[in-house]
C-alpha cells in the first residue's frame, strides 16, 4: 500500500534561512532521541530508564538492546525508509523502545492513543495510511479487530515482552537508515475535545526546543525523577515522557492507566520529583484524599498545562507538597508560546501562562486583523517549536494565518510584562441573551467548592436566552452538592451573577477524550438530549 505524501501546508511552518537560525541559535541540534538512547546505554547501562509501577523496569542498556532488535523484527516484515508504523500501545516502558526501533528503521510512527476509541482510530488510520499495525491489544479485542480493517494490506502485531514475535526473519537495520532530527519521525492525532481529530505532522527538532525550554525552566536535571501522565503520543506525552527522559538520561514512572490514589503511591514509593500531567488530572489529584494521605513532600516540580488551572486548589497543593507548579502555554500543533519558571510569583505560575517566549514570535489577531499593539485577542506563532502543520494540509487556512503564522484557538491577553493569560476559547463561550460567557471562568469559580472535584461548562440550548450556562461535575471523596447549595456559595464568594451555573449534573466519572481533556463535545451533546428529553415530558 502507497502511503499518502507527507505534504503538509502550502505556506512552510519555517523558511529555510529561520531553520538555519534555529540551528545557529541551538534551539535544534544534529542528534536524535535514539542517539540520545545509545549515549545513555554507554555512559549508564544500568542505570534505569523506565518503571513500569508498579512493577517491571528496563534500564538503558536493555532499552537500547530492546530497541535494536525490535528494529531488526520490524526490518524483517518489510519496514523501511519513510515507512509508517501505526502504535496503538499502552503506557509502558515497552512503547518508547519501539519509538526508538521505529526511528532506526528510518520508519515514521503513528501515535495512537491507549484510551482511543473505534472512530478515532479508524479515522487516523485512514489519513496516515500506515504498513503495520503494532499493538498491545489481544487478537480479537473488537476495537482492535474494526481499527484493523479499515485498509487492506495492513498487518497487525502483537508487542509482547519487547518481541513482536514474527515468522519474518530478523533483518540488521544499517546505522545510516535511522532518521535524522529534522525528518518527520512522528504523525499524531489532536487530542482536542470536539470533533474528529486531524493528523499532526513533528520532526525532533521542535520537541528537542521544547525540552530546553523544559530543562531551563524546571531546573531538570538527570537526578530528576519523573512521572508523566499523558499518554505518550500526544504533544505533552511525548516530550514528558519520551524526548526529555531520553535526553536527559533521567528515570521515568509510568502508570498504565492514570488513577489519583495510584500516581500518589507512585510518588511516594519512588520518591518522584517531576510530575507532569493536564489540568484535568492535577484537579483531580488535588480533590482526592490520596494526595494527604501519602508523603508527596519529594515533589520539586509540576508542569500542567492543557485547559484552565483552578487557582485555590493548585496554591493548597503547593503548600501541602512543597512543590512549585509550572505551565506552558500552546499545543500539539504549535509546540509552546509561553512558561512560567521556578522564579516566577505564585500568582504569574497559577494565573498565567507565563511569559512569551522571545523566539517564539507571537502576533494576536482578531479575525485576519493584526491586532498584536492592543494586547488582546488569538495568538498565532512563527518559530522553533512549531510542528509541520496537518498531514496533507488538511485545514490549512484555519491552522495558518496568510502569511503563515500558526493559530492557537484561544482568546487571550499579553500584558505590559509579556504574561500571556487564557480568557477563553474561541469556540468557548457561551452566549446568554447577546452576552458571552467564558466557560472556563464558569469552571474556575465552580471548581472552588470543596465538594467539586472537576467541572466543565457548555452552552444549555434556552428558548429566550438563546443558551444558559449548564455545568457538568465530578464531586470529589463522597461529598454532595446540589444547585442551590452551589449557587449560594458562590454568591457568597462575590463569584459574578453571569457565571453562575443554571443547572447542574453530576456524573460519575466526566468523559475525556483519548488526550486526557474534557471532551465537551459530548457534554454539549448530552444536553442538547436531556433538552429533549425534558421537552418530551413536559
Amino acid at each position: 500500500m502507497q502511503a499518502p505524501e507527507l505534504s503538509v501546508a502550502a505556506t512552510p511552518a519555517f523558511t529555510a534561512a529561520e531553520a538555519a537560525r534555529y540551528r545557529a541559535e541551538g534551539w535544534w541540534i544534529d542528534s536524535t532521541i535514539s542517539d540520545a538512547a545509545r549515549r545513555n546505554a554507554a555512559h549508564t547501562p544500568d542505570g534505569t530508564a523506565y518503571i513500569d509501577y508498579p512493577d517491571g523496569s528496563l534500564t538503558w542498556r536493555e532499552l537500547d538492546t530492546a530497541a535494536d532488535l525490535l528494529a531488526g523484527e520490524l526490518a524483517g516484515c518489510g519496514v523501511g525508509t519513510g515507512d509508517r508504523v501505526a502504535v496503538w500501545h499502552g503506557d509502558t516502558a515497552a512503547i518508547h523502545a519501539l519509538y526508538v526501533a521505529t526511528e532506526r528503521c528510518g520508519a515514521v510512527v503513528v501515535g495512537i492513543g491507549a484510551r482511543a476509541g473505534t472512530r478515532e482510530v479508524t479515522q487516523l488510520l485512514r489519513s496516515a495510511q500506515p504498513r503495520l499495525i503494532v499493538s498491545d491489544r489481544p487478537r480479537g479485542d473488537p476495537a482492535r479487530t474494526a481499527a484493523s480493517g479499515v485498509a487492506d494490506a495492513v498487518g497487525v502485531l502483537v508487542l509482547e515482552d519487547l518481541s513482536l514475535n514474527t515468522a519474518a526473519p530478523f533483518t540488521p537495520v544499517p546505522a545510516d537508515a535511522a532518521l535524522g532530527p529534522d525528518d518527520v519521525f512522528l504523525i499524531n492525532s489532536t487530542s482536542g475535545t470536539t470533533g474528529m481529530p486531524k493528523c499532526v505532522v513533528h520532526t525532533q527538532n521542535r520537541w528537542h526546543y521544547f525540552h530546553q525550554q523544559a530543562v531551563a525552566n524546571g531546573q531538570l536535571s538527570p537526578d530528576d525523577i519523573f512521572m508523566p501522565v499523558i499518554s505518550t503520543p500526544f504533544g505533552f506525552g511525548i516530550w514528558t515522557t519520551h524526548t526529555t527522559p531520553i535526553h536527559l538520561g533521567a528515570t521515568a514512572v509510568l502508570l498504565e492507566r492514570f488513577t489519583p490514589a495510584a500516581a500518589c503511591e507512585a510518588i511516594a514509593r519512588h520518591r518522584v520529583t517531576v510530575l507532569c500531567c493536564v489540568s484535568t488530572q492535577l484537579t483531580m489529584l488535588m480533590a482526592d484524599r490520596a494526595s494527604r494521605s501519602h508523603d508527596l513532600s519529594s515533589l520539586r516540580v509540576v508542569f500542567t498545562g492543557g485547559e484552565a488551572l483552578p487557582y485555590r486548589p493548585a496554591a493548597a497543593f503547593e503548600e501541602l507538597t512543597g512543590a512549585k507548579i509550572l505551565q506552558f502555554y500552546g499545543s500539539n500543533e504549535t509546540g509552546l508560546l509561553s512558561g512560567t519558571t521556578l522564579d516566577d510569583t505564585l500568582t504569574h505560575r497559577l494565573r498565567t501562562g507565563g511569559r512569551i517566549v522571545p523566539e517564539m514570535a507571537v502576533r494576536l489577531f482578531d479575525g485576519d486583523d493584526d491586532v498584536t499593539d492592543s494586547g488582546h485577542g488569538q495568538p498565532a506563532c512563527r518559530g522553533p517549536a512549531t510542528s509541520l502543520g496537518y498531514l496533507g494540509g488538511t485545514d490549512h487556512d484555519t491552522l495558518f494565518t496568510a502569511d503563515g503564522w500558526m493559530r492557537m484557538g484561544d482568546i487571550c491577553e499579553i500584558d505590559d510584562d509579556g504574561y500571556l493569560s487564557v480568557t477563553g476559547r474561541t469556540s468557548d463561550f457561551i452566549l446568554r441573551g447577546g452576552k458571552n460567557i467564558s466557560a472556563s471562568q464558569v469552571e474556575d469559580a465552580v471548581i472552588t467548592h470543596p465538594a467539586v472535584a472537576l467541572a466543565a461548562a457548555v452552552a444549555m440550548p434556552d428558548p429566550v436566552f438563546g443558551e444558559k450556562v449548564c455545568v457538568y461535575i465530578e464531586l470529589a471523596d463522597s461529598r454532595t452538592v446540589d444547585l442551590a447549595e452551589l449557587t449560594d456559595f458562590l454568591l457568597a464568594l462575590g463569584v459574578s451573577k453571569e457565571l453562575l451555573p443554571e443547572r447542574l449534573i453530576v456524573l460519575d466519572e466526566l468523559p475525556r477524550s483519548s488526550g486526557g481533556k474534557i471532551a465537551k463535545g459530548q457534554l454539549r451533546s448530552d444536553i442538547r438530549d436531556r433538552m429533549g428529553t425534558d421537552h418530551e415530558r413536559s
